[in-house]
């Protein structure tokens, strides 16, 4: 790969027929057009936070230089940001109206209301600029490379540039555009952030492991691909289906693994309103330790009660009802354990050390019974294994 240092390019020159793309697509140009400031394989804007845009700005006021920026040389001669994308939008931003900075007394500044010599500051201040010229999996392979520092790509970032093409700018289009009405209905489900890929991370990783692929295989597959009709069906049938079948919406089902789950049980039929129902009790269960489970636990028609994490009896409350037990035996001349009192053989009159003994659900959780001091019975531990959820 053949690199070249300029030192001629300005704030000024950068930034002339900067345009803003509000909507995030493919977009963001300078240089009088001759620049993509975003293209396909970069990731979104994520500096207009009122601090790190704020820092570039206040670097150009003070002097300070802002780091070497790496352009690649296109086909066609003009030039694409491949390393530098958020100073450059942070700087253009700035230039074009878009936020405002504060100053040393706490005035509100735009850069249209600042001094001319300090708008002329900006604007002449001089840029470090690499020009770097190569095949593709060069320029792509340095993009990894330049961008293990700052702020790291995730890895749906890193995918996008390695498969960018027609398929990431209409992917992109979709599921990582903050302007999308979906988005709002998608965040019930899906976690993370839209400009970080987060979307199309898990929208992409759902369809790939219906299909037992890998993400890489499927962007690769798709790459050239003009439309993601596929991908965004697939997506939405998912998210179709939660919403219609547990409608109720809340905090801890943001993340949970949908994709498996529409896969596993969207052929069952369900009523709404018993589910809803019987979550909500769940939900108000104190015994239930893993609530984010409860969804799936209904779905699967009750029958992992692991996936709960049901809460075992407390060590005070297994002492208070082996001392309760343990009296009222030696009482009648019977052993302990409930069952075994019931027998015929040699253990009918044993009593049991509390180490000898498990805690058990006279009433078992899954029919009703409750974590509590008055439905705990300690059994010997060879009727515990052997009752199970009788």
């Amino acid at each position: 790969m053949k690199t070249t240092l300029h030192t001629e390019w300005t704030v000024a020159d950068i930034c002339k027929g900067f345009t803003y793309n509000e909507l995030e697509g493919k977009g963001l140009f300078g240089l009088d057009g001759r620049l993509t400031i975003q293209p396909e394989y970069q990731r979104h804007y994520i500096y207009n936070d009122g601090k790190r845009d704020v820092a570039v700005i206040t670097s150009l006021l003070r002097g300070y230089p802002i780091g070497l920026i790496y352009f690649n040389r296109t086909p066609d001669g003009n030039y694409e940001v491949l390393d530098g994308q958020q100073r450059i939008t942070s700087i253009g931003r700035f230039v074009t109206g878009k936020f405002a900075i504060t100053d040393e007394q706490d005035n509100v500044q735009y850069f249209s209301g600042l001094p001319a010599e300090l708008q002329q500051r900006i604007l002449q201040s001089p840029l470090l600029v690499y020009e770097c010229e190569g095949k593709e999996h060069e320029i792509k392979e340095w993009f990894k490379t330049i961008n293990i520092v700052g702020i790291p790509l995730k890895e749906q970032e890193l995918l996008n540039a390695i498969y960018s093409g027609p398929f990431v700018t209409a992917a992109k289009h979709v599921f990582s555009n903050s302007q999308n009405a979906e988005v709002q209905k998608w965040s019930h489900y899906v976690k993370g952030d839209v400009k970080r890929q987060d979307y199309l991370a898990e929208a992409l990783r759902w369809i790939c492991d219906s299909k037992g692929m890998s993400v890489d295989a499927y962007m690769s597959q798709h790459r050239r691909d003009e439309s993601t009709g596929e991908l965004e069906c697939y997506f939405r049938s998912v998210i179709d289906w939660v919403a219609g079948t547990l409608t109720m919406v809340e905090r801890d089902m943001c993340g949970l693994e949908w994709g498996r789950l529409y896969e596993t049980y969207h052929y069952t039929p369900y009523s709404t309103e018993k589910l809803a129902t019987r979550i909500k009790a769940l939900q108000a269960d104190e015994s239930v330790r893993c609530p984010r489970n409860i969804y799936e636990y209904v779905l699967g028609g009750e029958v992992d009660k692991k996936l709960l994490d049901i809460r075992i009896f407390e060590e005070s409350t297994k002492r208070a009802a082996y001392k309760r037990q343990t009296a009222e035996a030696e009482k009648r001349g019977i052993s302990n354990c409930p069952l075994c009192a019931q027998g015929n053989n040699a253990n009918r009159t044993r009593i049991y050390k509390l180490n000898e003994m498990d805690a058990d659900h006279v009433t078992a959780w899954s029919k009703g019974g409750a974590t509590s001091i008055q439905n705990c019975e300690m059994l010997c531990k060879t009727h515990n294994r052997a009752k199970g959820n009788r």
